[in-house]
């Protein structure tokens, strides 16, 4: 993907009239030219003899679209939640379509209205829930599950995506804080129900985004009886998934943090393949997949293995089907980000992308020791900051397989600058110079104390596993480095999102994948209102605050990159974080997988490609 690429041409409204103002929405695509045809059979076209063997590196946390934030739980509900809309498999820079709509939206001439029409005879699988009655997805579950994203007793991490957005969303839940109980019946003006197949949605202000944002895993549609059957006391249903789209979860089969099992769904509707790509390697997908009914793949069998060895042998093995060959591992299969002679021998296939990531250093800003900004707290978390060289961590980490940031935009999102140039560099020397100045002194021992003469220790938090233990040590250097203790913090992955949530660890590694590829999917991860949800920091800085509300008014162009500048600057300043880097995602595929290509926004694309049958 090229950074310069606009990623933000509107679609043209099928109204009569469309305001200049509706030409700069995020949307690509037109009635005319879709990519994804609804197939005539109402029947799933997949194989059961064909079973794809995937693996997870992290254990899941569970399969409710609305409360599930990592990257592997939402890939499973990417196949069994159906969202409005989605993004074309090949089409790069990539391509927003429709999914369970009908088409692209109606949006009014001033940008705050959006009329959508879904498809009919989409049914959920069944379920007790439903009471032996087949259910049939309406616009009502889509005003159910946005609604259920503000109810306050899920605490939805995702929240974040409609909070001030929707006309009389925000005053229901904050009704519902006062009352204890969210009010799913109450009729609010910014979710209006046209008809059994047609939302409204009418916003406060134009929302550049909304149309990559019902695009996004979070509003996958739920029925609201399953809810209400299953829901734990905080309202999340982690065990039974219960959706309208290509694969279920065999619930007997599910090993937690071991094994998962998805079968195709026998009542979903298939689409017909028929994306258009562009280069030499689309070209080879698209003359094995063209007008292939989908999905092909009949079971899916994941398996959790947190050692980056065990993955390897395993793939080596063929017992893995398609494997993500993470830092420690790429000297294993790659020279130079190729693939190695050996492997390209044996059919081996290469998919590698740049992610639309930023992994981003952060101090928490509500830590008694490390948070708050007066002068002493900022240089003792700037000379951190330059103490770290990041490219050294991308080699011993991750073999050189990532690209240092200077901007918290990565390449690939619309926003990004390939020419900004942080204030903040690798000068381990002006560090201690800088702890010096502020009365950070050193002991006999050569490590510092607080200005106070109080201890002065740091908690690095990492994920279990050889990535996490490597993070670790390249830190403990750092940290060393400027004469600061540093205590190694090792936990489950789902145990440390869930510290990381409530503000309970000092710093760590944070890694964010695009939800949607825009530079606001970015900079809102230090907007203070997002403090529990994305704000991994726990970072709140009016001034920094202040632009990104005014941000959020403007389309994608040089009078926003403006202010992201502005915004970046201030993070610097304060140095409540440290930009850090983007990795590269390798994706290894056996001979027998057909029409493979991992796709920079989707997680979970078993849906667009085939293999073999098992032998």
């Amino acid at each position: 993907m090229k950074s310069s690429s606009i990623l933000h041409k509107l679609f043209v409204s099928h109204r009569p009239k469309v305001s200049a103002l509706a030409l700069a929405i995020g949307i690509f695509t037109s009635l005319t030219s879709l990519p994804v045809s609804n197939a005539d059979a109402a029947t799933s076209p997949a194989d059961p003899d064909k079973v794809l063997k995937w693996v997870f590196n992290v254990a899941e946390t569970g399969f409710d679209p609305g409360a599930a934030k990592d990257l592997y739980s939402n890939g499973v509900n990417y196949v069994i939640f159906e969202t409005l809309y989605s993004y074309d498999y090949l089409a790069s820079p990539v391509k927003l379509i429709p999914r369970v709509a009908e088409s692209m939206p109606e949006v009014s001439a001033d940008a705050k209205t959006y009329t959508i029409k879904i498809k009919k005879g989409i049914f959920f699988t069944p379920d007790e829930a439903f009471k032996g009655k087949k259910r049939e997805l309406t616009a009502a579950d889509y005003v159910y599950t946005l609604k259920r994203l503000m109810d306050p007793k899920l605490s939805s991490p995702h929240s974040w995506l409609i909070a001030g957005k929707i006309v009389g969303l925000d005053a229901l839940a904050t009704q519902a804080k006062k009352t204890n109980k969210f009010d799913y019946d109450a009729k609010i003006p910014g979710l209006e129900v046209v008809d059994k197949y047609t939302l409204r949605i009418h916003l406060n202000e134009p929302d550049f985004n909304l149309g990559l944002i019902l695009a996004h895993n979070p509003t996958g549609a739920v029925a609201r009886e399953v809810i209400e059957k299953y829901q734990d006391i905080q309202g999340q249903v982690m065990s039974n998934p219960v959706g309208t789209g290509p694969y279920m979860l065999v619930p007997d089969e599910w090993v937690r943090g071991s094994k998962i099992i998805l079968v195709a769904n026998p009542d979903y509707r298939g689409d017909v393949w028929n994306h258009q790509g562009s280069s030499p390697d689309d070209q080879k997908i698209m003359a094995v997949m063209k007008g292939k009914r989908m999905p092909q793949i009949g079971r899916i069998e994941i398996n959790v293995m947190i050692e980056d060895q065990s993955r390897w042998l395993a793939f080596q093995g063929g017992e893995v089907d398609i494997f993500e060959l993470e830092g420690p591992l790429a000297p294993q299969a790659l020279d130079n980000g190729k693939l190695k002679p050996a492997l390209q021998k044996k059919g081996i296939l290469l998919s590698r992308i740049p992610d639309p990531e930023l992994t981003v250093y952060y101090w928490n800003m509500q830590d008694p020791v490390w948070g708050g900004l007066t002068k002493d707290k900022i240089a003792l978390r700037r000379a951190v900051a330059m103490a770290h060289n990041v490219t050294e961590e991308i080699n011993i980490v991750y073999n050189g397989n990532a690209i240092p940031l200077d901007y918290p935009i990565p390449p690939g999102v619309v926003g990004h600058d390939p020419n900004y140039k942080s204030s903040i560099q690798y000068n381990p020397a002006a560090a201690n110079m800088l702890l010096d100045k502020f009365g950070y002194k050193k002991g006999a021992d050569g490590f510092r104390t607080l200005p106070d003469g109080k201890p002065l220790e740091i908690r690095y938090t990492a994920r279990t596993g050889p990535i996490g233990k490597l993070q670790t040590e390249v830190w403990k250097k750092t940290y060393d480095s400027i004469g600061i203790r540093m205590k190694e913090d090792l936990v489950q992955f789902s145990e440390m999102l869930k510290a990381e949530k409530n503000c309970q660890l000092q710093t760590r590694n944070a890694p964010w994948i695009a939800d949607y590829p825009d530079g606001d999917n970015f900079m809102q991860l230090f907007y203070g209102p997002n403090t529990g949800s994305t704000n991994n920091g726990c970072v709140k800085i009016p001034e920094y605050d202040a632009l990104y509300v005014k941000s959020q008014k403007l389309p994608p162009g040089a009078e926003r990159d403006a202010l992201y500048h502005k915004m970046t600057r201030i993070m610097e300043v304060n140095t409540a974080q440290r930009t850090g880097f983007a990795r590269y995602r390798n994706m290894l595929a056996q001979p027998r997988v057909i029409g493979y290509k991992k796709h920079p926004i989707i997680y979970g694309e078993w849906m667009f490609f085939d293999v073999e049958k098992n032998k």
